[in-house]
């Protein structure tokens, strides 16, 4: 369709990586099973994975990063059992932030291609595409 086309703009998963647009999870996705580089948007991150050493409830962003990537981890495992593909929707519990009690909080995984045509793994609310 656009084979002709000038390329107007692009925007590469480094670029949003460097911008912040998208946080790597690092070390913690391998942990957890992933095989593939997986990133958190940065609304994931802010809602989910973020904390601050003043909140009421002891929590440390790497043991809320973990509960996120597992969970990830887990349903891209059941969706790879069914057949399924490309993006699936998981829960995790998450402490709002001043608050004590933990909330159901809806998220998907897209597994989708990188910079490179590599596969990747992106997890993102709903809203999110």
């Amino acid at each position: 369709m656009f084979t002709d086309a000038d390329v107007i703009h692009t925007y590469t998963r480094r670029e949003a990586l460097d911008d912040g647009v998208l946080m790597d999870a690092g070390s913690a996705a391998s942990e957890a099973g992933f095989k593939v580089p997986v990133a958190l948007t940065a609304k994931v991150w802010a809602t989910c994975v973020s904390w601050s050493t003043d909140e009421r409830t002891p929590q440390d962003e790497s043991g809320r990063l973990w509960d996120v990537v597992w969970m990830a981890s887990l349903a891209a495992r059941a969706a790879a059992r069914r057949g399924d593909s490309g993006r699936v929707e998981f829960q995790v519990l998450v402490v709002p932030r001043g608050g004590r009690r933990p909330l159901l909080t809806q998220l998907a995984l897209l597994i989708g291609q990188g910079d490179q045509g590599e596969c990747v793994a992106t997890i993102l609310t709903p809203d999110e595409d």
